[in-house]
């Protein structure tokens, strides 16, 4: 009996110890499980190729993604960027067409329309010219373009417009070989001239709107046109050298005392009135449309009896004598020459450097 209660009372003992060891253990906090590593400041460097190659699974799929929008991006845009060039080269060079949004292209892209040498002439220069000849027709004219006359029309303005366009690349090269340029302010010079004659309306406004009605132009336009006239008639006076010979000559046996009427008979071009004294036969005011501008400026300055000076007015030269005076007109006389066209100085250019145009005219 002793024997069995020793061994029962050792049992209970070990089963108690058992359960505080276990109560003690459970106290403890829990060890990681094998499978997550411990990551610490000093594992870091040799766990960070680990979680980038486990990465690597979602990255490469997603550049993927966007190499592929790119690529179908610039595809897009290639063929756009292939159908835009290609129906701007059919509209402008097989069915030469005008339309606004084509000249805005041709001042953005250089279309050329015509080459002379090495250089190109500008698709947009002919449409400019072309454009201003439609606009005055159809608005100031009535002329519709779409009837059988006026499309004969149309084929002439085209003519013209490519003629005019390529001529003045003749005339930027003769400009170029003499050193002749036209500077800004001349051609303010100009339009303050003739807005002080009333000859493009009396204010700002007015101005603005005669250029639009007329032409379709803007201001900026318009002083564009001006000083391609004005280096043409530039070059045209720096090269005739004759005409101005003559102009000197009989400035010359004016200052001298020659009669005016003998002078005017023997040099002046002016067919209507050499062989009436220079008379021009009619009384003139500062708005004259008949005279230059720079002659119209200086005549009413004059008194009568007086004789002017030689004056440039672009296309000719000329020298007047106030005849009369009253209130804001005048009577005057003149003896013109007529400078030579400027077709006789670009032909030889033209020999050399023969034009080939890109669009037909008939």
């Amino acid at each position: 009996m002793k024997k069995f209660i020793k061994k029962a009372h050792k049992k209970a003992h070990q089963k108690g110890e058992a359960l505080v060891e276990a109560a003690r253990q459970s106290q403890q906090p829990a060890e990681p499980p094998k499978t997550v590593p411990r990551i610490t400041n000093k594992t870091v460097e040799e766990h960070r190729d680990e979680v980038l190659s486990s990465a690597k699974k979602y990255i490469y799929p997603l550049q993927h993604s966007k190499h592929k929008i790119v690529l179908i991006s610039v595809s897009i845009f290639i063929a756009t960027l292939i159908a835009f060039f290609t129906y701007c080269t059919l509209a402008l060079y097989k069915f030469q067409g005008s339309s606004t949004f084509l000249y805005k292209v041709t001042q953005v892209i250089p279309f050329p329309v015509a080459r002379i040498g090495g250089d190109f002439v500008a698709y947009e220069n002919y449409l400019f010219e072309l454009r201003r000849y439609m606009h005055y027709y159809e608005t100031q004219q009535q002329l519709d373009l779409n009837s059988e006359s006026g499309q004969q029309q149309l084929d002439d303005f085209k003519k013209r417009a490519l003629e005019k366009v390529i001529n003045f690349a003749y005339i930027k090269e003769l400009a170029k070989q003499n050193n002749i340029t036209v500077s800004d302010q001349e051609v303010e010079t100009q339009i303050e001239l003739l807005r002080t004659q009333n000859r493009l309306g009396s204010g700002d406004k007015v101005f603005e709107e005669v250029l639009k009605d007329y032409f379709g132009w803007s201001r900026a336009d318009f002083k564009r046109y001006l000083e391609q006239e004005m280096l043409t008639q530039k070059v045209i006076a720096a090269l005739d050298t004759q005409t101005q010979d003559q102009a000197v000559q009989a400035e010359l046996q004016l200052q001298q005392g020659a009669d005016f009427a003998a002078v005017a008979k023997e040099f002046s071009d002016d067919l209507t009135s050499k062989d009436n004294g220079g008379d021009m036969g009619f009384w003139i005011d500062k708005t004259n449309r008949d005279l230059a501008p720079q002659a119209t400026d200086v005549l009413f300055t004059m008194q009568p009896g007086q004789v002017s000076p030689i004056i440039n007015t672009g296309y000719s030269l000329e020298i007047f004598k106030l005849l009369e005076k009253k209130d804001d007109k005048v009577r005057a006389a003149r003896i013109l020459f007529n400078f030579n066209d400027i077709s006789s100085y670009i032909n030889d250019l033209k020999e050399q450097q023969p034009a080939r145009a890109y669009i037909t005219t008939q």
